[in-house]
This record gives C-alpha cells, structure tokens and sequence, in this order.
C-alpha cells in the first residue's frame, strides 16, 4: 500500500502518519487523554496517511476508524505538532481536538482481522504521562500546553510557541 512522503533537511523521505490527541472534559476529573495500547505501547489514535489524502483528513479518519469516535471538535485550531523520525523513517503528526463521546469502541481492523489495539483509556494528564514512551510524551506535553495557555487566555487560541502550522 502506497503511503504519503514528507521530506525533512536533507531531502530524507519520510511516512507521514496523522493522528489527533483526542481530548475530553469530565465533571470530576477535569480533562482526560484517550489513548490506546498496542502490546505494551500507549499513543493517540493516528495512521498512515494514504495517497491524494491531506494529513488532518487522514487524522479524523484514523480516530473515526481505531476508536468509533466521529464528533471531534478542533477547537484549538489545525495546530500540529511531529515526532521526530522513528521506525524505519516514519514521522506522526498530531492534531488536538475535543470530543464529547465518552464511549469508545475498538472495532476489528478488515486487513487484520482484530481490533488494531488491545485495550483503550481515559486517561488524566498525568497517568498518561506515565505510560506514554519518550517519543510520544512531547506530543502529551504540548497538547496540556495548549489547553492549558488557552484556558488561561480566557478561550484565545494561542498560535505560538511550539506548534507547528
């Protein structure tokens, strides 16, 4: 299956992978991180982005297709951040958004024939931060960043700093 490039400095291609940091507000708990595990790794929902697809589009498809959740609201703006390059050259790029779909479902993946993840949680801030991996715990920081600097700016999206447009 043929995948989208992204070049970095260099002219190094690399697979370009979307995702979304899905994000909701509860009452008790303030704001909560869906991520989902794979073997013993957690991250946001994301995949490959697929060729004539633009990144976002691929994002929304992604959490549409891991998690059964359709009502994203980005309401910080198409702000993105990257991961440096892992696995063999791919780069995940993350949008953030809010949903207020609490349930979540782990459908069966047709090219695998089983859910993609085995399990998925709603998470604060800070249990995430424990089990995400080092590549994925900036991406955490920077969504808690955004939410945080746009709740103390009274609701303004900040567009600065180290997002990535």
């Amino acid at each position: 299956m043929a995948h989208r490039f992204l070049r970095r400095g260099g002219g190094r291609r690399h697979h370009l992978s979307a995702g979304v940091v899905v994000v909701r507000r509860d009452p008790q708990r303030g704001w909560l991180f869906l991520l989902l595990r794979a073997y013993q790794y957690w991250d946001f929902p994301k995949g490959m982005v697929e060729p004539g697809e633009r990144p976002l589009e691929a994002a929304v498809r992604e959490v549409r297709e891991e998690s059964t959740i359709t009502d994203l609201e980005f309401r910080w703006g198409h702000v993105y951040k990257e991961t440096p390059p892992y696995a063999r050259g791919k780069v995940a790029r993350y949008y953030l958004a809010e949903t207020s779909q609490a349930e979540v479902s782990l459908p069966v993946n047709p090219e695998l024939g089983r859910p993609e993840h085995d399990e998925f949680r709603w998470m604060t801030y800070q249990e995430a931060r424990e089990r995400v991996s080092a590549r994925v715990r900036p991406i955490l920081d920077w969504a808690w960043r955004l939410i945080n600097d746009s709740e103390t700016a009274g609701g303004q999206v900040p567009l600065e700093g180290d997002t990535t447009v």
